[in-house]
């Protein structure tokens, strides 16, 4: 009686505190009597869920709201809090497994109901769906399967449990090879997640059985791209540019307009040091992305690491057109400048080597002034070069004074065309 009497004061409390809005006459399509019902049903049912109270009571109060209308309820979380008592009822120690067998039907009706009227959550009480029928029901491990399907297919935002919950499943049924297309799915389409290549490890002896099975999948269904695919990207967890090479080659070549298969192709020509191909690889991602930042810095770096010191500038200059406040093109441009200085000086530093270190300087102080994630980079490069550039006394015997333009020219430097300003 004591719990009653408090839920009868909450009720009070709860109407005077106009937390529902409700008109003279009628609420909707309810008259007032039958409102002021609902809204004592759902008072009832909330005070109970606040204070713990998961009992059939509480659950046939839930019931009373949501069997009439529950619209005007869903923004308190009504459908969430039932489902907290159904679960609490059906795991209490004392149900039978006729009354865990109830309980189990009628979380289903509980979601049936919360997707008519709760749609914007629809993709969760789906998933919801899916996990209790994995776990309550003893269903045919498709009909759980499709559970879980639809939801993500509805929303593939939804936590990354019930994503591992359906390659476990696939598991532990058995069907190796749907988990291993479930959690190659996963790994590709998250590649930052060290989960699913993990899980996908877990399944398989080793990565490289991983790797000969998507291989042996792909040469019998040679016309999957989707196979094709897998091999490479396995292969490139792998190390393995060889074979990535052949699955990446076969992508470009029968589908040439696919930005991503050109990407992958590039890097896997670079790292087998195939320049020639990379840079005709990243020649084309331009052609199909000419406002990509990224393309015209990767083909920069692959004409560096050949020492095509001018080429590589004119990729950067591109990179710093298509995005002006990127301060990563400005700090490899200083790089190209020092690299010139190391490889032009014979070991031995003279004015004009010290001259293209003060150029890096000066070089990779623009590209800290961007305020960009490389600016302590930078910072700390300027700091370690600063004992090549040129001094007071160098520029003292060149008669050189504070604030004159010096130029860059002569042994390996005339692609430069730059000057720095003499500061001492």
């Amino acid at each position: 009686m004591k719990l009653l009497r408090n839920l009868i004061i909450a009720l009070v409390l709860f109407s005077a505190s106009n937390l529902f809005a409700y008109s003279v006459n009628t609420v909707g399509n309810i008259a007032v009597s039958d409102s002021i019902n609902l809204m004592a049903e759902f008072s009832l049912f909330y005070e109970a869920h606040r204070n713990n109270q998961f009992d059939e009571w509480t659950m046939e109060k839930g019931w009373n709201v949501i069997n009439t209308d529950p619209t005007q309820f869903v923004k308190y979380k009504l459908f969430t809090r039932m489902e907290e008592v159904i679960v609490a009822l059906h795991d209490d120690e004392n149900a039978t497994d006729e009354m865990k067998t109830a309980f189990a039907d009628t979380i289903l009706a509980l979601y049936a109901k919360a997707i008519q009227y709760d749609p914007d959550k629809e993709s969760y009480y789906m998933v919801k769906k899916a996990y209790f029928l994995e776990n309550w029901f003893s269903v045919e491990p498709q009909v759980v399967i499709d559970a879980y399907l639809a939801a993500f297919e509805k929303d593939w935002s939804l936590d990354e449990l019930y994503k591992d919950r359906l390659g476990q499943f696939y598991v532990n049924n058995d069907m190796k090879m749907q988990a291993i297309d479930w959690y190659d799915k996963l790994a590709t389409d998250e590649p930052d997640n060290a989960r699913w290549p993990a899980r996908l490890e877990g399944i398989v002896d080793s990565p490289e059985e991983l790797l000969s099975i998507f291989d042996r999948s792909w040469k019998n269904d040679i016309n999957n791209v989707e196979k094709a695919w897998k091999v490479g990207s396995q292969a490139v967890r792998l190390k393995d540019y060889v074979k990535a090479k052949e699955a990446f080659e076969y992508l470009t070549n029968n589908n040439p307009d696919v930005i991503n298969y050109w990407k992958q192709v590039a890097t896997v020509y670079d790292k087998l040091g195939e320049t020639d191909n990379s840079i005709s690889a990243y020649k084309t991602l331009i052609q199909l992305e000419p406002d990509n930042r990224d393309n015209y810095v990767n083909i920069a770096l692959v004409y560096k690491k050949i020492s095509q010191l001018s080429i590589a500038r004119s990729y950067l200059n591109k990179a710093s057109k298509a995005d002006p406040g990127w301060d990563f093109p400005i700090y490899i441009e200083a790089s190209l400048y020092e690299q010139a200085a190391r490889e032009c000086m014979d070991g031995k530093l003279e004015f004009i080597d010290k001259v293209v270190f003060g150029l890096a300087i000066e070089t990779y102080g623009s590209a800290r002034a961007k305020g960009g994630s490389y600016a302590s980079t930078c910072a700390e490069r300027m700091a370690s070069l600063k004992p090549t550039a040129p001094t007071q006394e160098d520029y003292f015997f060149r008669k050189v004074s504070n604030g004159d333009q010096v130029k860059i020219e002569g042994k390996c430097y005339d692609w430069i065309g730059r000057s720095i300003t003499a500061r001492f």
